[in-house]
C-alpha cells in the first residue's frame, strides 16, 4: 500500500516536470504557459491600430454614402422644378436666395408635384436643400453642402 502510493506521488511530479520542461537531443527546454506582459501589449496595440483605421474607413465611407444621397436628392428636387416649369405655365416657384422648398406643389391646375421634398440625411440636424441665388419665376439654383469629395457644395440650376 505504502509502495502504491510513494509510486503515485513519484507517477505525478514527472507529469508535472514533462508539463514544464522537454528534452531535444539532450537539451533541457522550458516551455512557459503564459504569456508575457510585453507581448499583450504588442496585441492591444496590434488591435487599436487595426479598429482605428477600420473606423475611419468606416467614417469616409458613410460621408461619400451620405453625399451621394444629396446629389440624388438635389436631381429629384431639379426633376420636380422642371415639371413645374412644364405644367404650370412656364414658370418656376420662387425663393428667395438661401431659402428652400418645402413641397413643390402647382396652383392652377392644382398638382402635387412633390408633397414633400428630401432633406439633408444626416441627422440630427435634418436641414433642406436651399437656393443659392434668385429663385425667380425664370432661374433657381438649388444647392447643398456636401462633406467629403472635391468641392463643398453639390448644385443645379434650371434646364430651361
Amino acid at each position: 500500500m505504502i509502495e502504491h502510493r510513494t509510486m503515485n506521488i513519484e507517477h505525478k511530479t514527472k507529469n508535472k516536470i514533462l508539463k514544464n520542461k522537454f528534452s531535444i537531443l539532450g537539451f533541457r527546454v522550458s516551455v512557459n504557459l503564459g504569456f508575457t506582459l510585453l507581448e499583450l501589449i504588442v496585441v492591444i496595440a496590434i488591435i487599436s491600430i487595426l479598429s482605428t483605421i477600420g473606423i475611419n474607413s468606416f467614417t469616409a465611407a458613410q460621408r461619400r454614402s451620405r453625399d451621394a444621397k444629396r446629389m440624388t436628392d438635389i436631381r429629384e428636387i431639379q426633376t420636380a422644378l422642371e415639371q413645374y416649369y412644364s405644367i404650370c405655365g412656364y414658370l418656376y416657384p420662387t425663393l428667395i436666395p438661401g431659402g428652400f422648398y418645402n413641397s413643390i406643389n402647382c396652383p392652377a391646375p392644382p398638382i402635387s408635384i412633390m408633397p414633400m421634398v428630401p432633406v439633408d440625411p444626416k441627422p440630427p440636424s435634418m436641414t433642406p436643400y436651399y437656393c443659392q441665388t434668385t429663385c425667380d419665376g425664370s432661374i433657381y439654383t438649388v444647392c447643398a453642402a456636401l462633406e467629403a469629395g472635391t468641392s463643398p457644395t453639390f448644385c443645379v440650376s434650371n434646364q430651361q
